[in-house]
């Protein structure tokens, strides 16, 4: 994986250097242990929030906030504090801070938003001063910031009647979670766990808002980013239809030093998924598994005891499964003794070289690389390149545009391009409906998407529906190289592959000297500027119409496919595309002509 451009926390190196050489121990359950003070609905308010009520015009209803566990932080700052400790003083090496539901759309459940920064701060504090009281220099301890899923979910839709209607955006998880990664940052945090991730989409609006964070602050090192997902039955899947490894691929942009799985499951029925994740992970790896399955009866509310819970993950340890392991749902310090006594002296996982390969994904993976043959791209699903299609968009037939969609993937197509440039359409508002629309149908969405627009606007509009790894098509040098930068530096933060035409300040490329000239300078400035990893980058040197009776066009064809070589030779695991109809539209309408051409 390529390093990042910016500067990296010390504590980065620190966590690597340990990972290499043991299995390290995140703590446990915190609302597992609150439960556990009985605690009513005055001591959650405290003094400062003893007769805090809701808004005039929110309903009437009584407000309480027992449950908010995040609002401890505040309220009964010496519990987090215990706990933290507890779970330090059972041997964990990094302990989360009490912010998993901390950010301000969940807060807004209790009409608590305005305290998102507050909280956040607060409890990094908290943890902080723990881990500062247990560290030592054989021992270092480190505060993990949570970041939790949020109650909404940006790909699903809570109306069965409208598949399209979503009850959070891309933008407000974005913005919420910018608050929540300030305050974890100022409060002292050491690395930034995303986790219990049910929709890749509000991870990736997670992802997106911590690197908007740091390149607003280049002054602070960039803290180290965890991720976890939570695989959420026996279909291996979570709940918004990704497989393990199309997760995977739609995250690592983000180049975290570990990506794991945690809560809905226990360590048994965890084991596959974990294992999958072991073997195509080039980072590394962490596992905190549930305390088996709910169970009302038991004290933590969840079926196992330590030594099972230890047990299982020294299988796991010993299979060569994990760098780091813990606990979620029902874990108890006392768990969390086990496992690092079951742990200790097991050796860690080695991070596997994974060869370097274009990743996509729909929900499910999608793999582009050395051995790959042609990509059928399907493009039905382009208002301008089908008179079908746009009549039916621009009719609001959408569950006909749908079935054109589904024909493509049935019929062999491994993307589908989707474009929206109408002049009579609200093409940003087209894409948006769409996509959504697509995200709703799993025999669709399970290819990765290719977002096709000239406007940037739409593309981006694009980017911010699609929970997969998409491609973007396209970006260009035509408005210049600051723009072109902009654009591809956010093609990276919302996670796509780009497709790159070879055009600059001076127009399309249209001979063998111009392709390669632009090409070379897009893949350095993408590569050595942007920090965009080489293989996510695809070249479109443009494929001109031949015997158009104009002696300069006659080597367009040549020129293409010499420039398609010289690409393959001299910009290292960068894709070529073209579209190879473009070169016989001289001969439209002599159809054995135009196939002998093209084959």
């Amino acid at each position: 994986m390529n390093a990042p451009l910016r500067s990296l926390s010390p504590i980065d190196s620190q966590l690597r250097d340990i990972l290499k050489r043991r299995i390290m121990i995140l703590d446990g359950a915190m609302g597992t242990i609150i439960q556990q003070y009985k605690l009513d609905e005055a001591a959650y308010r405290g003094e400062r929030f003893a007769t805090f009520a809701a808004p005039e015009g929110s309903g009437g209803r009584e407000l309480f906030v027992k449950g908010n566990n995040e609002l401890l932080t505040l309220t009964q700052p010496h519990i987090i504090q215990e706990i933290h400790e507890r779970y330090l003083a059972a041997g964990a090496d990094l302990v989360e801070t009490n912010t998993f539901g901390a950010t301000s759309v969940a807060q807004d459940d209790y009409h608590m938003a305005h305290l998102a920064y507050e909280m956040n701060v607060e409890a990094a504090r908290l943890a902080r001063a723990a881990c500062d009281k247990y560290s030592t220099t054989d021992k270092p301890r480190f505060v993990a910031g949570a970041l939790g899923p949020t109650p909404k979910t940006a790909s699903i839709s809570p109306d069965v009647n409208d598949p399209a209607a979503r009850n959070v955006t891309f933008d407000q998880l974005v913005a919420s979670y910018h608050e929540q990664v300030r305050g974890l940052v100022d409060g002292g945090s050491d690395v930034l766990l995303v986790e219990t991730i049910f929709d890749t989409l509000n991870c990736k609006a997670a992802l997106f808002a911590i690197d908007q964070y740091f390149d607003e602050h280049p002054d602070t090192p960039r803290l180290p980013i965890m991720i976890s997902g939570t695989v959420t039955d026996a279909s291996g899947r979570i709940l918004s239809g990704q497989t393990v490894a199309a997760f995977w691929n739609s995250v690592r942009h983000a180049r975290p030093i570990t990506i794991g799985l945690n809560c809905a499951l226990g360590a048994a029925l965890m084991r596959p998924y974990a294992e999958e994740l072991s073997q195509i992970a080039d980072t590394f790896v962490c596992i905190y598994p549930n305390a088996g399955l709910p169970n009302p009866m038991s004290d933590t509310g969840f079926d196992e005891l330590p030594a099972d819970t230890s047990a299982l993950l020294r299988e796991f340890a010993d299979a060569g499964f994990v760098n780091i392991a813990g606990g979620c749902c029902g874990t108890t310090p006392d768990h969390i003794a086990a496992i690092a006594k079951m742990l200790e002296g097991r050796a860690p996982r080695e991070v596997p070289a994974i060869p370097v390969a274009m990743r996509l994904s729909g929900l499910e993976p999608f793999t582009i690389d050395e051995s790959s043959l042609f990509v059928n791209v399907g493009e039905r699903t382009n208002v301008t390149g089908s008179k079908a299609f746009a009549r039916m968009i621009l009719n609001e037939q959408f569950d006909e545009a749908l079935s054109v969609a589904r024909q493509q993937v049935e019929n062999g197509a491994q993307v589908i391009d989707i474009n929206m440039d109408e002049a009579m359409l609200d093409s940003q508002a087209a894409m948006t409906r769409f996509l959504n629309l697509i995200a709703s149908e799993p025999d669709i969405s399970r290819v990765p998407i290719m977002i096709d627009s000239s406007k940037w606007s739409v593309i981006e509009a694009g980017l911010k529906c699609v929970q997969g790894k998409a491609i973007v098509n396209s970006i260009s040098m035509k408005e210049g190289e600051e723009e072109f930068i902009r654009q591809a530096t956010l093609c990276r933060r919302y996670g796509a592959a780009v497709i790159v035409m070879a055009f600059d300040e001076q127009g399309q490329a249209d001979t063998f000297a111009r392709k390669t000239e632009i090409c070379g300078r897009a893949y350095q400035v993408l590569t050595e500027q942007v920090g965009f990893p080489p293989e996510d980058i695809i070249f479109d040197p443009n494929i001109f119409a031949i015997a158009t009776g104009i002696e300069e066009h006659d080597n367009y064809a040549v020129d293409f496919i010499e420039a398609t070589a010289w690409i393959r030779q001299n910009l290292p695991h960068a894709k070529v595309s073209g579209g190879v109809s473009n070169v016989s539209f001289s001969f439209r309408g002599n159809d054995p002509a135009r196939e002998a051409i093209r084959t």
